[in-house]
């Protein structure tokens, strides 16, 4: 009988770690959270902890899933809009920046626009229907012949600008929630410009006065961030000998995996909030596992309840990503699979500081036809600090795929 062809899935989920909670009664989200499927391949697997951002770099989840994915970030990472372009469809020219743009909701007080505060980085996750509606209003009118706004997912959507200016160390919107922007915004006059200018053009479009009367929070602000040029990856079959494909909701994610000449596939309903259509995700990895030599499964749910502040929200996400890894590995058992399976979150999003954070991660690398006896009990921040270090993150995938 010829020999099974080992198959191989990264499975992440965004932003699972965190730190001890008050109202969890001092656990955090993963050890709070009933999850038999991610605790038994902690318990049969190498556990361990890993830190996919360099200490000089910051935790952007683009640099964390180019490392988990086995791309230095610090030779590779160019910014996470120019990824997100090339998810969107957009081709860009080799001077063409590429400028994520946030729709947020700021404070409506009758004071100047540096003296409103960030109430929410993702306008309450508004719906991308309306979200494309206020787009097409902002580039009609802050558009021109080198740069246009471009609508992508829900409340992340980006700004090509070719010839741009030199783009300063733009603020993260999801870092400063609570805060008076002022401080934050651009110094350079033509990006704060855009910022300001586009409060006239949302703070009383139709489409949020609609919002309002429903008790939904107007999206009355773009905010610039995280600038790139044109990204170049080498080939991810080329360097592994695996032919991969990606399942993931948001932009950045399929745009890593679509400059790394991987396959995307989607699934209706998945939509990278705590919603989102988690089994369908795990039945599509499942399938693509059958064409695929490797498959890289993203679920954004615990990061986008890490920066809401919401605890509970971020146990529900975490349960349901445990939910998916167990349909999975029934699969493999079903069909008898060889595989091996990294799970791992890309860097911790503590819903008490409502941002990435640099801490280490946890990790398991699990064989399904070679169970160990490992050293944690279950998957857990703490737990993982009894197994190994990696420190490099971009190095796991060697681990995972060794002969």
């Amino acid at each position: 009988m010829k020999a099974q062809r080992m198959k191989y899935l990264i499975f992440v989920g965004d932003g699972m770690a965190d730190y001890s909670v008050p109202e969890l009664g001092g656990k955090t989200p993963l050890e709070y959270a009933n999850t038999p499927n991610m605790d038994y391949i902690a318990s049969h697997g190498i556990c361990g902890t890993s830190l996919p951002t360099p200490p000089a770099m910051k935790p952007e989840s683009d640099t964390a899933n180019l490392a988990l994915l086995g791309y230095d970030p610090l030779v590779y990472s160019r910014g996470r809009s120019p990824l997100e372009a090339l998810s969107m469809g957009i081709d860009m020219s080799d001077t063409d920046t590429a400028i994520r743009c946030n729709i947020v909701t700021l404070s409506e007080e009758d004071v100047p626009y540096s003296e409103r505060r960030m109430i929410d980085h993702s306008a309450g996750e508004i719906d991308t229907p309306s979200a494309r509606v206020l787009i097409d209003a902002v580039d009609k009118a802050l558009g021109s012949d080198n740069r246009k706004f471009y609508c992508g997912l829900s409340y992340r959507h980006c700004l090509i600008w070719d010839d741009c200016p030199p783009t300063p160390d733009f603020a993260r919107p999801h870092d400063i929630i609570g805060k008076t922007i002022g401080e934050y915004l651009p110094e350079d006059e033509r990006f704060r410009s855009l910022m300001e200018k586009s409060w006239d053009v949302l703070e009383h479009h139709p489409l949020n006065e609609k919002r309002r009367g429903e008790n939904k929070k107007p999206a009355n602000s773009i905010w610039l961030w995280s600038a790139g040029k044109k990204p170049a990856l080498p080939s991810f079959s080329e360097r592994f000998g695996l032919k991969g494909a990606a399942v993931a909701a948001v932009d950045l994610i399929k745009g890593i995996a679509i400059c790394a000449g991987m396959d995307v596939i989607n699934v209706e309903g998945a939509d990278g909030t705590p919603d989102t259509n988690y089994m369908g995700k795990a039945n599509a990895a499942s399938r693509a596992l059958e064409k695929y030599d490797f498959v890289f499964l993203h679920v954004e749910a615990p990061d986008e309840s890490g920066h809401r502040g919401e605890p509970l929200t971020k146990v529900r996400s975490i349960e349901s990503v445990d939910a998916m890894l167990g349909s999975i590995l029934e699969g493999f058992k079903k069909n008898e699979t060889d595989a091996r399976v990294l799970f791992c979150c890309d860097h911790p999003t503590p819903v008490s500081r409502r941002t990435h954070t640099h801490d280490s991660i946890p990790f398991v690398i699990y064989d399904t036809k070679n169970e160990i006896g490992g050293k944690c009990r279950c998957y857990s921040e703490n737990e993982a600090q009894k197994g190994v270090n990696v420190t490099d993150g971009y190095k796991l995938i060697d681990i995972l795929t060794e002969k």
